[in-house]
């Protein structure tokens, strides 16, 4: 189980998660932050998560997308309980959370539950491990008042000089979340694709590029003012002057447990309160 730390009803579901896999005989931990966090610090453990068979996500799209990272490729199924505001990507209401496991361990045999596969992407810093990203990576201005500078390359070769906010390189996931506010469009998750986004361009191209899943970005900063780079929400490096950051699909996917068809555009239309006519 992966739980929000700081939402009482995380705590209060994860128990719940609990006492289903006690009377069930499944077995069950949490990452010791997590366990401390909702009370079940006797089920703390810091085995990876891709030892399991089903990781449990307890709060919002923030925890899914934790809950992707912790998870670091590895192809587990991964069932997200709606604790949040948003939920593009959790399938399960909280009421209907002990229902959920015991159709899921039911077996996929019976059509209980399908697998939505969704694109991640590959990101290189420098000469760190590469970084999983399922909604983006933001290369952006680490000053406030001050655009940066960002040469996009495309399969090597130089495409333009960006002076911006920063520039986003986003996943048909991640269609919906920074890039969306930055006037990207919006691509179906069944898509493979990458979405190449200015951030407030101090230029007259601020058109998002929807790029080939074959096609390999590397951002490079140009200029004295460095970058701070952010996956899903995550700072994880500062660039300067010459550093580079490489973005590509990576080979691994992100597995949602669905019941049922997964309608995303009816998700999308409730979301944003679109009328029928």
């Amino acid at each position: 189980m992966v739980a929000h730390h700081e939402r009482p009803a995380a705590a209060v579901h994860a128990r719940t998660a609990a006492s289903w896999c006690v009377a069930n005989e499944v077995s069950f931990w949490l990452p010791p932050d997590d366990a401390a966090a909702v009370g079940l610090r006797d089920h703390a453990d810091d085995r990876p998560l891709g030892d399991a068979d089903l990781v449990l996500s307890l709060g919002g799209d923030g925890t899914m997308l934790r809950s992707v990272r912790l998870l670091g490729g590895a192809p587990v199924p991964l069932l997200g309980v709606d604790l949040g505001s948003l939920g593009y990507l959790t399938e399960v209401e909280p009421d209907s959370l002990s229902d959920a496991l015991t159709r899921f361990f039911a077996g996929q045999e019976e059509g209980e539950w399908h697998l939505d596969e969704r694109m991640l992407l590959e990101v290189r810093c420098g000469d760190e491990p590469p970084y999983r990203a399922l909604n983006e990576v933001i290369i952006e201005k680490s000053e406030s008042s001050h655009t940066v500078r960002l040469l996009a390359r495309l399969d090597g070769v130089p495409f333009t000089h960006y002076a911006a906010d920063g520039l986003i390189v986003a996943t048909p996931t991640g269609s919906t979340a920074y890039a969306l506010s930055a006037r990207g469009p919006i691509v179906s998750p069944r898509h493979r694709a990458m979405l190449l986004t200015p951030v407030s361009p101090h230029m007259l191209f601020d058109r998002t590029l929807v790029l080939d899943p074959s096609e390999v970005v590397e951002i490079e900063v140009a200029g004295e003012r460095r970058a701070a780079v952010a996956i899903d929400g995550q700072p994880v490096a500062t660039l300067r002057d010459g550093d580079i950051v490489r973005c590509a699909p990576a080979a691994e996917t992100a597995c949602f447990v669905r019941f049922g068809q997964y309608q995303y555009h009816q998700i999308l239309k409730a979301k944003f309160g679109l009328a029928d006519r």
